[in-house]
């Protein structure tokens, strides 16, 4: 196993560093994309791109093309939901995502505001599906970004460090241990497992902070007193100027 794990890595690392970080940053542009980025796995492109790294400079070069690919391809995610509005949803690709993932989407944008914005980063779909309901809503493109690029950081630096730290352990290891490969694959599975669980987590945190919203919410519609203060249905306005939806945006209810 160390055999073929050395010689995998080293295939990575023998690559041209700034093809290898290009195709990395491109990975993470179309990964970050509407539609295209729920059958681009960027997380495994960075992961292999990241093996590869040899030095600091290499390091730190592939971390600003994954947040630069990411940051793009949210951009192209926001400008297609600027420009075409609802015809995304009504197209053949928008309608294999199916109409129920992108009302949760608006929910979850109109509820949340700019944290939907940081928190899409690591929730599976939403990633793609928020930039392009953000570039409908009123949101503005600054204000996108400033909640968007500290989340495209924090993944980036996180990803290239796990690949490129388990890569370098392995090559230290491997002349000494032969379950060094073991040791190298379970890294990266502990790894994925943690963020993971981080997703789920962040997921069943949303999930609870809707559904008081959605309790906050019925109150409010029920108040008489209060009804002047929102909107006609009661629902509380957020920074967005959307109104609050009832449902819970990011997984179904217990």
């Amino acid at each position: 196993m160390n055999d073929s794990l050395l010689w995998l890595i080293d295939l990575v690392a023998g690559m041209d560093p700034l093809l290898r970080t290009l195709l990395a940053g491109v990975g993470m542009l179309l990964e970050t994309s509407v539609l295209i980025g729920l059958v681009v796995p960027g997380d495994t492109i960075v992961l292999i791109a990241s093996t590869g790294v040899q030095s600091p400079f290499q390091y730190f070069g592939l971390v600003l093309a994954v947040v630069v690919g990411s940051l793009a391809g949210e951009s192209i995610g926001f400008a297609l939901g600027h420009y075409l509005g609802p015809r995304i949803q009504t197209s053949w690709l928008g309608r294999r995502i199916g109409d129920e993932n992108w009302k949760k989407a608006q929910r979850y944008v109109v509820r949340r505001g700019g944290i939907a914005v940081f928190l899409s980063r690591f929730l599976p779909v939403f990633h793609s599906l928020i930039p392009v309901t953000v570039g409908v809503s009123p949101m503005r493109y600054r204000r996108f970004m400033i909640w968007s690029t500290p989340a495209c950081i924090i993944w980036a630096f996180a990803y290239v460090s796990a690949g490129s730290a388990a890569a370098q352990g392995y090559r230290d290891l491997a002349g000494q241990l032969h379950y060094a490969g073991f040791l190298f694959v379970a890294a990266i599975v502990v790894f994925l497992l943690i963020a993971f669980g981080i997703k789920k987590l962040l997921n069943r945190i949303e999930a609870r902070h809707m559904r008081a919203l959605d309790l906050v919410a019925g109150d409010t519609a029920s108040t008489p007193s209060a009804a002047g203060a929102g909107s006609a249905t009661g629902g509380p306005v957020d920074d967005t100027g959307h109104e609050g939806a009832a449902d819970d945006p990011t997984e179904k209810r217990d």
